[in-house]
């Protein structure tokens, strides 16, 4: 009951926060705009999604400062926000999100042009000349013109799509899969369930006439390129331009599209105020956005729940191993190795130790992302675990060992019977504070195409270009899961202290 009070207290003070950053959000004064021409970037702050050509461009503006994002829907906001003048951005991009927000607009001089490929691995020649010859068919039959003119104007961001994939395609070739950002429309974005957009559609098309099964992964942008040149993916197709350093890594086909980059600045709001109930409805009723919160929840709970399970196992194993080895010096060369183990995982974010199993150790080996996502976290999570289980075995007395062979006990028995169960009690507390920080951690599944919570929350921001709720509600979401297990923790450390007091 204290724990329900507390929750309803807390998320009453948040409803309330949410309808006045709402209404603060609405009603708030555009900042003033002070680029008015491709001259005036000279000395701005300059958005950019981190990446992409208008990344590498936007370094040649004079004085110009540069602020990098993984997405540009952060740029955007940015932007409206004040944070920054002007966003460098894909023209057709650029006409989603003035067509949904009044307060933006774009310059009318053009900034650059540029060509989108597909990158393959630098090894599949083969596929690149395939890829080539069905993009020359699409071509000249009309295919990709039709692509293209459906995601023009109204329809860019739409909900429909502009090819169906072929029933006559038995996929004889098998399965080509490709990675993607689906975060930048009109190229490709989420429908629901499904993907849509220019690249999508494209790509259907494309492996129809190879005779190819398309699957999509959907990661951050980052990642496209390190998935193809891992080979976790055969094809990246994001909106990527051939660029030196990219073609060091990958080969491109001949370019599908020629698009613009543009500059989007602030302009005074015309008056659109949406109100808490619309942005609700637009955020998590309409297309019923909210299963991506759902699913994205139950992704999460899986991977922290067996992630947890490793950790438990390989911080107790490490930990016994340690604690031997600095109580009778047995061990050496096991104790060695667990070092070596503790500072590496320790010493490195878990981001990059997600990344690196996933496109280097498991590079070539086609294994499920949900379960190198729990490997990884339960190997993070136990190099933690077993320091904090090593200092209650090392928190027992000594007199507890001579006690256990004064039974006539060997070490193994003497630590199972004996000094266990007395550090166990010590160190649970400890133990489930670190399931919680796990739970957080959990966050970044994201960077390999998971649909986390904090993914979902990001389809969602790509979709109605609206950050605020999302990301509330992620937060608020993840501060009820912590919440109920600091609860439980709470609940166990008081137990704990009755029994010792007995």
């Amino acid at each position: 009951m204290k724990f329900a009070g507390r929750l309803k207290g807390i998320l009453t003070g948040l409803a309330a926060a949410l309808l006045a950053g709402t209404a603060l959000t609405a009603c708030g004064k555009t900042a003033e705009n002070t680029v008015n021409s491709i001259d005036d970037l000279k000395g701005k702050t300059i958005g950019v999604q981190i990446g992409t050509t208008g990344d590498a461009l936007a370094g040649d503006v004079e004085d110009a400062t540069v602020e990098k994002y993984n997405k540009y829907t952060d740029a955007v906001q940015a932007l409206k926000q004040g944070k920054i003048d002007a966003v460098i951005i894909d023209s057709d991009t650029a006409a989603v999100f003035t067509g949904k927000s009044d307060d933006i607009t774009l310059l009318p001089e053009g900034f650059a042009d540029e060509e989108y490929s597909i990158a393959v691995a630098l090894d599949n020649a083969d596929l690149q000349d395939e890829i080539n010859s069905a993009i020359s068919i699409l071509e000249s039959n009309g295919t990709l013109k039709q692509i293209k003119a459906y995601y023009d104007g109204d329809k860019s961001g739409g909900s429909g799509a502009a090819y169906t994939p072929s029933a006559d395609n038995n996929h004889e070739n098998g399965t080509l899969i490709m990675a993607t950002n689906a975060e930048f429309p009109p190229y490709e974005y989420r429908v629901g369930s499904r993907f849509a957009g220019i690249d999508v559609d494209m790509m259907y098309a494309v492996c129809d006439v190879l005779g190819y099964e398309l699957q999509i992964d959907d990661m951050a942008f980052e990642s496209v390129i390190p998935a193809v040149q891992s080979g976790k993916a055969d094809v990246g197709v994001a909106g990527l331009s051939v660029t030196p350093d990219r073609e060091k890594n990958v080969r491109f086909t001949n370019s599908y599209t020629t698009t613009h980059l543009v500059v989007m600045v602030r302009q005074p709001s015309k008056g659109l105020i949406t109100g808490f109930i619309d942005s609700f409805e637009q955020n998590f009723i309409e297309e019923s956005r909210w299963k991506y919160l759902a699913d994205g929840l139950g992704t999460t709970l899986f991977i922290t729940l067996f992630a947890v399970l490793i950790g438990m196992v390989l911080g107790f194993l490490v930990a016994i191993i340690r604690s031997t080895r600095l109580r009778t010096g047995k061990l050496k060369i096991a104790d060695f190795f667990c070092r070596i183990y503790l500072t590496v995982i320790r010493g490195t974010p878990v981001v990059v130790q997600l990344l690196i199993i996933y496109f280097v150790i498991f590079g070539s080996v086609n294994i499920s992302k949900t379960l190198v996502a729990v490997l990884a976290f339960g190997i993070n999570s136990g190099a933690y675990v077993a320091e904090i289980v090593r200092g209650g075995i090392m928190a027992v007395d000594a007199g507890q060992f001579e006690a256990g062979r004064s039974l006539g006990l060997n070490d193994s028995q003497t630590m199972r019977f004996i000094i266990m169960p007395q550090a166990l009690k010590t160190v649970l507390p400890a133990l489930a504070n670190e399931a919680i920080v796990l739970l957080k951690e959990t966050s970044v599944a994201g960077y390999i195409a998971i649909a986390d919570l904090t993914k979902g929350g990001d389809i969602i921001r790509s979709q109605t270009f609206s950050p605020f709720l999302p990301l509330i509600s992620v937060a608020v979401i993840y501060l009820v899961l912590v919440m109920f297990l600091s609860y439980l923790v709470g609940k166990l450390e008081r137990r704990l202290s009755v029994n010792d007091r007995r």
